[in-house]
């Protein structure tokens, strides 16, 4: 392949990324009042209509439409039949398009009308209270109910009835929102450059190190350092591109892919990439690519390495390490769910894989002249790096595994890698290299057997395998809190009574949106919420659950009233029912984090 050939492949990726950036890109919502406008009519036989006005791009649900008098009583609203919508979020639902007509016989002379609507292929409202005086024929202004999912809006309420609750305007904001106030774009993609030179050292980015290695011993003695850059150059924008495009992807599909990245399925079949890729490197069989895919990405030369194949190698893997769902990717998924920026959330994710790439161009380039050529010692590191790939299985598939048993893989490999590394060779003496590998075998053996111990105890982390010892000895400490610690609520109804209840004891609130499927929501509930510090700070707060395990009208209409995209998802509110600002938590949650938003709003409380 010609260098010009190398050129336009490049610029090819580039025009097609930075072409489809703006394709779906969503315009702004357009405040409630102006999206579904209510006009009240009598007719001749005496019957009260209200037509919705319904603009273009947004609907109506037909099955959130509800009236009652002003005392309470339940009203029989008359509507026609809708058009059948699949909601990804919310299943099969009967919706209006343009327009909206409800019609009520024997109208009292005051009716509160709840309605409900979304931006199609964007996002939803919070349920609406308009009332109506039949006798003026006139409907009140929007209450707390209008408002648009735009992070410019300062409060919105959820209504029902007379019960009433109201969220910060900055709730939820996410990394995103965070540095786009504080210093605009540029600021942006300099935060999630950093975000992800710092996750390039974690475990979940650990396999790119290794891909990048094979492909640069694949060259042979034609491996140059401008030649390593380029090569590490193409396969990081190639996985920056891919992000981008998952950023894209987010925005077209409407929906929430965290949501999709941390279900038991996603996790679960990256776990086990990794345990294949772990025995391939033990030599229990060999991965390989069809010896006509593989001669076309080398370009059908001796050397191994070319652009198309880099690019191929970076692609494929940030779908590896993708539904490792780190806090930046999420918010960045987060951020564009909620608002239809494509262009923004796509360029954070493109520099957060800039980011996570930038320590393996600087290995291809200094490291290129210096790797060893082949020997004994890549049998040695190919199995190091297999010990390496199952502890990130394991350390992936940790919230899938039962809590009871969550050191006995540990424990095994830990064993396993200081049986490996020679703890059992014999007390021969020893120098120089062969003293840092025995007492590396020596402390993983040790290591392993305490964790073994601690299994045996009941201990769930690995990091105090005899953590169940202190406890029975008796620290003083405030109880771990418990998921069972949490009341169920499934509706607005339900949180506003929940709320009032806590209301009259002058206590702040904590609502958790949870759900089965969230892998995230495990981590926290097993390790977050039984911190010491966490459960003293939550000392005082009363303390509310909203399981989306599965949606329906309910506790849908409650998630967008919460203005809530995806589990897991913690809200606070104070003695008055009002969110407290700067404390909602999303996604990866540390102690630390949900101690300060807990202290913060029971110091706000009023």
């Amino acid at each position: 392949m010609t260098t010009m050939r190398k050129a336009g492949l490049l610029a090819l990726m580039w025009v097609l990324v930075a072409a489809t950036l703006p394709a779906r890109a969503l315009e702004p919502p357009l405040p409630m009042d102006e999206a579904f406008v209510p006009m009240v009519v009598r007719k001749d036989d005496g019957r009260l209509t209200i037509t919705w006005k319904i603009a273009d791009g947004y609907y109506l649900y037909r099955d959130y439409l509800s009236a009652v008098s002003g005392d309470d009583r339940p009203l029989a609203l008359q509507t026609e039949p809708g058009k059948i919508k699949d909601d990804p979020g919310f299943g099969t639902t009967e919706v209006y398009y343009k327009e909206a007509t409800a019609s009520v016989s024997d109208a009292p002379k005051t009716i509160r009308l709840t309605y409900q609507g979304c931006q199609d292929e964007g996002l939803c409202y919070p349920p609406t209270t308009r009332t109506i005086d039949t006798a003026a024929m006139t409907i009140s202004k929007p209450g707390g109910g209008g408002f648009a999912f735009t992070p410019t809006k300062d409060t919105s309420t959820a209504e029902v009835g007379d019960s009433r609750f109201s969220i910060a305007g900055d709730g939820g904001s996410s990394a995103v929102d965070r540095l786009m106030t504080g210093g605009g774009l540029a600021l942006l993609l300099a935060g999630f450059l950093g975000f992800g030179l710092l996750l390039a050292f974690t475990p979940c980015v650990f396999p790119m190190y290794p891909i990048v290695a094979a492909m640069l011993t694949r060259e042979g003695e034609g491996l140059t350092a401008r030649r390593g850059f380029m090569l590490a150059s193409i396969y990081v924008l190639a996985l920056a591109s891919a992000f981008g495009l998952l950023g894209i992807a987010a925005a077209w599909s409407g929906q929430n892919l965290q949501i999709v990245l941390q279900s038991p399925v996603a996790v679960g079949v990256v776990a086990a990439l990794f345990v294949l890729l772990a025995l391939s490197n033990f030599a229990l069989f060999q991965i390989k690519l069809p010896a006509a895919v593989g001669n076309r990405l080398s370009g059908g030369r001796r050397k191994g390495g070319s652009v198309g194949g880099a690019a191929l190698l970076g692609l494929s893997s940030a779908f590896l390490i993708g539904p490792c769902v780190t806090a930046p990717l999420a918010g960045a998924l987060l951020y564009i769910a909620r608002t239809g920026d494509v262009a923004v959330g796509a360029l954070a994710l493109f520099a957060l894989g800039i980011g996570k790439g930038i320590p393996l161009i600087v290995m291809a380039t200094i490291g290129g002249r210096a790797l060893p050529r082949a020997g004994a010692w890549m049998e040695n590191v190919r199995h190091v790096f297999g010990f390496a790939f199952l502890g990130t299985a394991i350390w992936l598939a940790a919230p899938l595994i039962p809590e009871r048993f969550l050191l006995l893989p540990w424990a095994v490999l830990a064993l396993a890698f200081g049986i490996y590394a020679g703890a059992f060779d014999g007390l021969r003496p020893t120098r120089g290299y062969g003293v840092l590998t025995r007492s590396t075998a020596v402390v993983s053996l040790l290591w392993g057997s305490l964790l073994l111990v601690g299994f045996g105890l009941g201990a769930s982390d690995p990091l105090t395998p005899l953590g169940p010892l202190k406890g029975a000895a008796g620290t003083g400490q405030k109880a771990a809190i418990q998921k069972s610690d949490f009341t169920k609520v499934s509706s607005v109804v339900t949180l506003s009574s929940f709320l009032d209840t806590a209301a009259a004891d002058k206590q702040a609130t904590l609502v958790y949106v949870t759900a089965d499927w969230c892998v995230t929501c495990r981590t926290i509930e097993r390790s977050v919420l039984k911190a010491p510090d966490v459960a003293a700070s939550l000392e005082g707060v009363r303390l509310a659950s909203l399981d989306v395990s599965t949606l329906d009208g309910e506790n849908g209409a409650l998630m967008r009233s919460l203005a809530v995209v995806g589990p897991p998802t913690m809200i606070f509110f104070d003695n008055s029912k009002q969110e407290a600002p700067g404390t909602r938590l999303f996604g990866e949650i540390t102690p630390a984090a949900l101690a300060d938003a807990a202290r913060t709003a029971k110091g706000g409380a009023r």
